[in-house]
């Protein structure tokens, strides 16, 4: 299987961004990701749609890749960037919530199903349409962070 990897405009800066161990850990995914799909994944983020067509990627340390699929063979790299729930504002879920308009449900247990359809085969899929409402609102995003 190979997959075509993508990064919308706020990924790819973020993953610019990235240094030393943390650069090769998200080279090696993203190799990982074109291999593998989505069996390079860690996780489904739970929640309403658009959320539950979302991966998620342990990286080195706090950091997190956040993938949607338009299709099983393209795969787009949303989000990238620390988890910290210490500090809303450098923490790549709150980012993401901000990204697809979601408020987070307070005290919620956060579930972790395998990243992949029912049927247990393939990946959550997206959609194109949906991969570019997020594409656009990650441009915003980059825009007003500049």
């Amino acid at each position: 299987m190979s997959v075509e990897v993508r990064e919308t405009v706020l990924a790819a800066r973020q993953s610019d961004a990235l240094r030393g161990p943390r650069r090769t850990s998200y080279n090696a995914f993203l190799d990982e990701l074109a291999a593998r799909g989505r069996a390079a994944l860690d996780y489904r983020v739970t929640g309403p749609e658009p959320l539950s067509w979302l991966c998620v990627k342990h990286l080195r340390g706090r950091d997190r890749a956040i993938v949607a699929f338009a299709s099983s063979e393209v795969a787009c790299v949303v989000l990238l960037g620390p988890h910290n729930d210490d500090d809303p504002g450098q923490d790549v879920y709150a980012m993401l919530y901000r990204l697809v308009d979601v408020e987070p449900q307070p005290n919620q247990q956060r579930k972790k199903p395998a990243c992949c359809g029912d049927d247990g085969h393939e990946p959550p899929v997206s959609g194109a349409e949906t991969i570019d409402q997020l594409v656009l609102r990650a441009r915003r995003i980059a825009r007003q962070a500049t």
